[in-house]
């Protein structure tokens, strides 16, 4: 594991929390405990599938699907494949952002630690889910803000580059 961005304060948590974005070796086990699983697909040239945001929140993001609290990650990890490309295929975990609060903070996910992981299909096909493909640069675009971008930034092959300052008196 490589901790490859660090922020502290970020304006998404509780005052005084930490998101740490984590690059995963090849073959690390999930953390635990997870409240979401994401899924990088990517097609030819570095395109990005993904699907509008949902909780009324505007804008594009990766498919993903909640961990409840006694679920297998690799279970709800399965499910959403299907659910998004229509068949099993197999994934690799590309990271994860590891949200710190501090202890008896209120928080909506389990606390004091979260962690929030992004796996990519290392065989993906054409999803059978309404969403919309975006090049590099659109990626960059529409992406850029989402707190798991910087495993992007970094993926081995030339995945999409960017890079966000985060601020706290920024709108939460």
């Amino acid at each position: 594991m490589l901790v490859v961005s660090s922020v502290p304060d970020p304006p998404w948590l509780p005052e005084g929390g930490r998101a740490d974005v984590v690059l995963a070796a090849p073959g690390d086990e999930p953390p635990s405990p997870v409240g979401l699983v994401r899924l990088l697909v990517t097609g030819p040239h570095g395109r990005v599938f993904t699907v509008p945001r949902t909780g009324g929140r505007p804008g594009l993001d990766l498919p993903t699907a909640a961990v409840p609290v006694a679920a297998s990650v690799r279970g709800v990890l399965a499910g959403l494949v299907s659910d998004v490309l229509g068949r099993t295929a197999p994934t690799v975990q590309l990271g994860f952002v590891r949200n710190t609060v501090p202890p008896g903070t209120v928080y909506e996910w389990p606390s004091p630690v979260a962690h929030f992981c992004v796996y990519r299909t290392v065989d993906p096909q054409s999803p059978v889910v309404d969403g919309t493909w975006l090049d590099r640069d659109t990626a960059a675009v529409h992406l850029a803000e989402r707190h798991w971008w910087p495993l992007l930034a970094v993926e081995a092959g030339g995945g999409p580059r960017a890079t966000v300052e985060y601020r706290r008196d920024a709108a939460r």
